[in-house]
């Protein structure tokens, strides 16, 4: 039996080209075996004999654009977490919401938050736990949460707001009892669901961080772009984030993860802390 035929240098050079222009993930040729084992499934359920035959029949247009929104899928799908790094949903409930509300000074301010990249949705329903949690102790201010990804597929799970139990290891015990729904059933034992009261707060919508527009408000109080921009080239990281530095309000909030610190150097941000900065009026 003959081996299944290599990716050749030219169809991973193109194939990692086109999945730099539509999601602005840097695939560098030693990832390789990481494309061929993400595209397995697609390889075999289109009966092809080897990766290389479906990139090329991918790159050529002969498998029609709904493959390539699959394969964008598998690329940049990334297992998420509730409350992942905690530090920074400390910093929202203890600094940064009291901090824009007393810049609000009287009235009822509108706190928006911005999950950039919230794959599941896990990241969005912990910004809207603490912002829950502030307005049960009596903060007196309105609050919505967004949750943008480029994948279908994770926007489709978020938005069912449906998670296994097994998720919830890291979500305080008050927290789950308060904002989840487990099942009688015993077929859905296994599964929780975040309660309507939360759902109705947090709203899920395609978008791709590499457009030139962002469909997204321009008074944005806290955003959340962690652990994406390393997977960024250098041009499109300083692109990225100038464009959500536009969207964020005067005083607002950028939040990144602890491997781009460095990467956030933008005429408007301020750092307060190694991974958060802030918007100054220009």
């Amino acid at each position: 039996m003959n081996a299944p035929a290599r990716i050749e240098d030219h169809t991973s050079a193109r194939f990692r080209a086109l999945m730099r222009e539509l999601t602005g993930i840097s695939l560098v040729a030693t990832k390789v075996s990481l494309i061929e084992q993400r595209l397995r499934r697609r390889v075999q359920a289109h009966g092809l004999p080897d990766t290389e035959t479906y990139l090329r029949r991918l790159l050529d247009g002969s498998l029609g654009e709904a493959e390539v929104r699959s394969v964008v899928d598998l690329i940049t799908t990334n297992t998420t977490s509730f409350f992942r790094e905690p530090d920074h949903f400390t910093f929202l409930r203890d600094q940064i919401l009291p901090a824009l509300l007393a810049d609000a000074g009287r009235g009822r301010p509108r706190v928006k938050v911005w999950s950039a990249a919230s794959s599941e949705g896990a990241e969005a329903f912990s910004a809207a736990m603490v912002l829950a949690e502030a307005e049960r102790d009596g903060a007196a201010f309105d609050w919505a949460v967004l949750g943008t990804d480029i994948s279908t597929a994770v926007l489709e799970k978020a938005r069912s707001a449906t998670y296994d139990a097994a998720q919830m290891q890291t979500v305080p015990r008050p927290l789950f009892r308060r904002y989840f729904m487990t099942s009688d059933d015993p077929e859905l034992r296994d599964v929780v669901r975040v309660v309507p009261e939360l759902r109705r707060r947090v709203r899920f919508h395609a978008l791709n961080l590499m457009d030139f527009d962002y469909a997204v408000a321009r008074d944005v109080s806290v955003i959340f772009l962690r652990n994406v921009l390393i997977y960024f080239d250098p041009s499109d990281k300083k692109k990225v984030v100038r464009r959500l530095r536009d969207h964020l309000a005067p005083g607002g909030f950028l939040i990144v993860g602890h491997a781009e610190s460095m990467v956030v150097d933008c005429p408007g941000l301020v750092q307060i802390r190694p991974t958060i900065f802030r918007r100054v009026e220009p």
